[in-house]
């Protein structure tokens, strides 16, 4: 005689309306039976509502780590980060007082449905680690935390580097889900991103966060409309190391090379110390490329070009000078009208406000001699050893004022940069 043997099983869980309640008796003193789970498990691959006509909401929040890397040449921003997200699982729900006052329990991520948010300028594909957990409370709110090292697209603006400040965004939005099926929300306030992300960010490296705004733009494919978070994160280069390597050593030099004008002409010695600066300068140049941005025309970069400029002028004018020189002692050649006239009026003019604030400390009027009008009668002078003398003392003069006017300017630009 053949018997029949009924196995019957019964689920951890009821319909009460609108949630599902889990039989947690036992938690407290025998852990977590995962026989209880097994329908959540099973509908994991689902989007855990009761009414799929009702959008989901789903509240993220992120906290910026540490600040890897900016390149330039490519214009992206590698960052690591920590992605917080929370939702409600409509199927999962206990009664803590039935589990010795358990409210909180946690699972593994795999075994819940989780929502496809993606950061739209990442260039990654997403290296999340396998076996992460996600906290599950009692009234079936899931929050999950996820590390995300991120590379992302970032505009950047380098002409103010070494004093530049980027603004690069990070876009979160779902993959599939459109405003039908899902709605994001905030889960923090930004100050708290903010305040969390300054407490984080420990390390002093080549980048500091200044801060971060927030946008909600909708984002439409097609006739698909996509809810979206669009974060605005400020960040600032620290200058420090590029103004000890690159603008002071760079500023020894020029001044360096201006003092060279306190050294006399007719010596000859002039001429092969600047040169000498002139290689310097060029090998320096040479050996701190590497810390200049790879793309682009920064204004540090037009400063260096004006630099080399200013040395290879002053080393054409210092051989010009010594050339003239060395000539005028054994046959002074004849000086054209034009320049003998300029040379002139400099040299009157020059007088003219010697004579001016010295008749002004004695008390007395200043001689008409002083400031008689240029006489085309001068002109008709003999072109004499002295008057190419007086050339060159009017040209390393005014060459010399403009290595300090470069200077002074390049000085006020550092710091209103730096301050700004």
């Amino acid at each position: 005689m053949k018997s029949l043997l009924f196995i019957s099983f019964s689920f951890s869980w009821t319909g009460k309306g609108s949630h599902f309640t889990i039989n947690c008796s036992g938690f407290d003193r025998q852990g977590v039976d995962p026989t209880v789970f097994a329908s959540v498990i099973v509908r994991k691959d689902f989007r855990p509502v009761l009414n799929y006509s009702v959008p989901m909401q789903i509240n993220i929040s992120f906290t910026i780590s540490s600040i890897l890397d900016v390149d330039e040449q490519l214009q992206l921003l590698t960052s690591f980060l920590w992605l917080d997200m929370v939702w409600d699982n409509a199927f999962i729900s206990w009664n803590p007082e039935e589990c010795g006052g358990i409210r909180k329990i946690s699972i593994t991520a795999q075994n819940l449905w989780l929502p496809d948010i993606f950061i739209i300028e990442s260039v990654d594909v997403d290296q999340t680690p396998t076996g992460l957990t996600a906290y599950v409370s009692n009234e079936g709110r899931i929050k999950y935390k996820k590390p995300m090292k991120v590379t992302s697209i970032c505009n950047l603006d380098i002409f103010r580097f070494p004093f530049d400040k980027q603004n690069c965004t990070l876009t979160f939005s779902s993959f599939l889900f459109t405003v039908d099926d899902m709605l994001l929300g905030m889960e923090k306030e930004l100050w708290e991103i903010v305040d969390t992300s300054h407490n984080l960010i420990k390390t002093q490296g080549e980048w500091e966060l200044l801060g971060i705004s927030k946008a909600t733009p909708k984002l439409a494919v097609g006739s698909n409309l996509y809810d979206q978070i669009m974060f605005h994160v400020a960040i600032k280069r620290r200058p420090g190391l590029y103004v000890i390597n690159l603008l002071l050593p760079s500023g020894f030099l020029i001044a360096i090379d201006a003092l060279s004008f306190l050294l006399p002409t007719e010596s000859g010695n002039r001429a092969p110390f600047k040169m000498t600066l002139l290689l310097g300068y060029t090998v320096f140049l040479l050996m701190m490329n590497d810390l200049l941005p790879a793309s682009g025309i920064p204004l540090i970069s037009i400063y260096f070009a004006l630099c080399l400029t200013l040395m290879v002028t002053s080393v054409l004018e210092s051989i010009l000078l010594t050339y003239l020189l060395h000539t005028v002692t054994i046959q002074p050649p004849p000086m054209p009208r034009w320049l003998y006239s300029l040379v002139l009026r400099y040299i009157r003019a020059t007088e003219c406000c010697t004579t001016r604030s010295q008749t002004e400390d004695r008390g007395t009027a200043p001689s008409p001699h002083a400031r008689r009008p240029l006489d085309l009668r001068d002109l008709e002078r003999p072109r004499s050893t002295d008057m190419w003398v007086k050339f060159s003392l009017v040209l390393d003069t005014m060459l010399f004022w403009l290595y300090l006017l470069f200077m002074a300017s390049s000085l006020i630009t550092v710091i209103v940069l730096w301050r700004t």
